[in-house]
């Protein structure tokens, strides 16, 4: 019996679709924290951003990330983590960014290249209204901040633009 040898698509495949545990909505690929793939023979190098130098979810995302694997029959894993260059809202996904709407948290609407437009308010993902304010620039999440709907009243997440 002749086997394929692993490729990098074959592990990217096994592993786009694992949920960030803290928006479990939103897909580790969707988010962009998922960098690279590299297979050298058996051995598999993931390579990870995360979202901020800090998120807790790191450790539930390569124990994810290894267990998806090993049930996959790869058992000779790395999980890299690096911080440079550092995370942006940019690497999101336009899919990622309607997953976070449909879920009830506000997407990221600008890149951070050139000028960033000054911008006073965001959109509820709830009744779509512009009439909302900012509670806490701190929200459930590191990369959260939390608002209200003036109109329908509801408060939602906002993902925090960097």
């Amino acid at each position: 019996m002749v086997t394929q040898p692993l490729t990098a698509g074959d592990v990217l495949e096994l592993i786009a679709d694992i949920p960030d545990p803290e928006i479990p909505v939103i897909s580790i690929s969707d988010l962009g924290i998922l960098r690279n793939v590299a297979v050298e023979g058996d051995h598999v190098t993931v390579t990870i951003t995360p979202t901020y130098s800090g998120c807790p979810a790191l450790d539930a995302i390569t124990q994810d990330i290894e267990t998806t694997l090993e049930a996959a029959g790869i058992d000779d894993i790395d999980v890299a983590m690096t911080l440079s260059p550092a995370w942006t809202t940019d690497w999101m996904s336009a899919a990622g960014k309607r997953k976070l709407l449909a879920y009830g948290i506000a997407p990221p609407s600008h890149t951070a290249e050139g000028p960033v437009p000054l911008k006073l308010t965001i959109r509820c993902p709830q009744c779509g209204s512009g009439n909302t304010g900012e509670l806490s620039r701190f929200g459930s999440t590191s990369c959260k901040s939390l608002w209200q709907c003036r109109d329908c009243r509801e408060p939602f997440d906002s993902f925090k633009v960097h």
